[in-house]
Order: C-alpha cells, then sequence, then structure tokens
C-alpha cells in the first residue's frame, strides 16, 4: 500500500508542479514579483495537501515566533527535497542561492530569475563570491529572508553533521540574525527514495542567533544548538512513529543517544 500511495503521490507531485507553471505563466510573469510569489507558495500549500490526504503525512510548526522581523538568515537541516519548499508560506519574502544550473530549466529558471534568486557556480572563487556577497546584500536591503542549508546538501537523518563554515562567512558578512531550524522530513520523504511514508512530525524554529559573535564561536554555536534541537526531535518522531523504517543513520544515532542517556541516568 505504501508502495501505491508513494507511486500515486508522486505522480500526482510532478503533475502538479509542471501543469501550475504551464498555465499560470501568463499571470506569473506580467505581475509584480511580489504578487507573483503567491504561485509558489501556494503551490506549497497544495504539496502539503497532497501528502495529507494521499501518504497520510502530516506537520507541525514548533517556534514562528523565533522568526524575527525584516531580514534574517533561515538555517534549516536538509534532508528532503520537502525541506526545500516546505517552509515558503510562511516567509514574508524568501531568496534562496541556487546552483547556477538550476537556472537553465526550462520554466524553473524563469520562475526562479523573477523571484530574484542568486545563482551561483558552486566552485566559484574570489571576485564570482564578491558579487553573490553584492547581489545577497541587494536583496536583503529590500527586507528578504535568505535560506541557507549549513550543510550544503541533503544528509539522511541522524547522520553525522557536516556543516560548511560558509555560512558563517554569510553570517559576518551580513551582519543579520541565523535562525537554526531543526527536523526530520527525511524520515518521510527519503532522499534516493521513492516511497513517502505516513506520520506525523514536528519542526522547530529555533531562537535567532543574533549578530555580533566571532564567526567561529558562531559556528560552533549553530551546530550545538541545531544539533541537540535535532536529537529531541529525532527521538520524539520515532517514539510518534513506530512504523517507520529507520535509515542506518538514524538507528545508530538513537543507540548512541540512548547509551548517553544511561550513562548520565
Amino acid at each position: 500500500m505504501i508502495a501505491l500511495r508513494s507511486i500515486l503521490f508522486n505522480t500526482i507531485f510532478y503533475a502538479n508542479l509542471i501543469t501550475r507553471m504551464i498555465v499560470l505563466s501568463p499571470y506569473y510573469f506580467v505581475v509584480p514579483r511580489l504578487t507573483a510569489y503567491a504561485i509558489p507558495k501556494n503551490w506549497a500549500r497544495s504539496n502539503h495537501w497532497l501528502m495529507r490526504i494521499i501518504v497520510g503525512t502530516t506537520f507541525e510548526i514548533e517556534g514562528l515566533e523565533n522568526l524575527p522581523d525584516g531580514s534574517y538568515i533561515l538555517a534549516p537541516k536538509h534532508q528532503s527535497f520537502w525541506d526545500t519548499y516546505a517552509l515558503l508560506p510562511r516567509l514574508k519574502d524568501p531568496v534562496y542561492i541556487l546552483k547556477r544550473e538550476l537556472m537553465w530549466i526550462p520554466l524553473f529558471g524563469w520562475y526562479a530569475k523573477k523571484q530574484r534568486m542568486i545563482p551561483v557556480d558552486r566552485g566559484a572563487r574570489g571576485k564570482v563570491m564578491v558579487e553573490v556577497l553584492k547581489r545577497t546584500k541587494e536583496e536583503l536591503s529590500t527586507g528578504r529572508q535568505l535560506i541557507i542549508y549549513p550543510e550544503g546538501t541533503r544528509r539522511p537523518p541522524g547522520a553525522e553533521p557536516v556543516y560548511k563554515f560558509g555560512i558563517a562567512r554569510m553570517y559576518r558578512d551580513l551582519g543579520i540574525p541565523v535562525v537554526p531550524v531543526a527536523m526530520h522530513p527525511g524520515l518521510f520523504w527519503p532522499r534516493r527514495s521513492f516511497r513517502r511514508y505516513p506520520g506525523h512530525f514536528k519542526v522547530k524554529i529555533l531562537p535567532p542567533i543574533m549578530p555580533g559573535m566571532d564567526p567561529d564561536a558562531f559556528f560552533a554555536h549553530l551546530i550545538e544548538v541545531t544539533e541537540r534541537a535535532s536529537d529531541e526531535l529525532l527521538i520524539d518522531t520515532v517514539e510518534r512513529n513506530p512504523h517507520l523504517p529507520l535509515p542506518p543513520t538514524a538507528v545508530e544515532r538513537l543507540r548512541e543517544l540512548r547509551r548517553l542517556k544511561a550513562a548520565t541516568a
């Protein structure tokens, strides 16, 4: 049954994406940018509805009160395609730094360009990165929210964290708060798998880290608070959803957390 529901969801998910981009393009490319942003935000809401109706997956968000006014960097855990769009409806005017290759995709790249997303060559150095930082500052000066995944790529739930120091440089150079986000959508929408699993999980928005810290101290603090919250959510999510097939990384991390708990009891 899970396989059938997963196939049905995936089929409708991508049909929903492509159909909306084609049908709504005349409207999207004529109206002002902020008005047009309602289209991807409504697409995200429709995906949540599809997950709930077809797969049986629901979620809740804790800590919305921790989102500052104005510009900030949102720094979520990255485990799944789900977390690339899930928070869009909750953000006023988000902007992403994207791999430049994504901007070449028909329709998707045009949509991203309309929203002034910032393309970057992942191997870029020097002047290119200076230009990316300049573009980022220009966008944030209008009150936008920058979404950065501190680990850079999707990681399986419970995996040893591999944070990139680039977020510490952005924190230093931009001088705005960083808001960590812990969650485990990868237990329900695993990377590199077509299967989608039913259940319920939490997204936890943590208190913002205000500007002014030393970059090294900030980096260590970001990892510590995010991973502590992730560990708590991993335990909570697995207890709420005992039916979930866990990846080896999650099994090992849970085993380690239980050992630590027993040692301190």
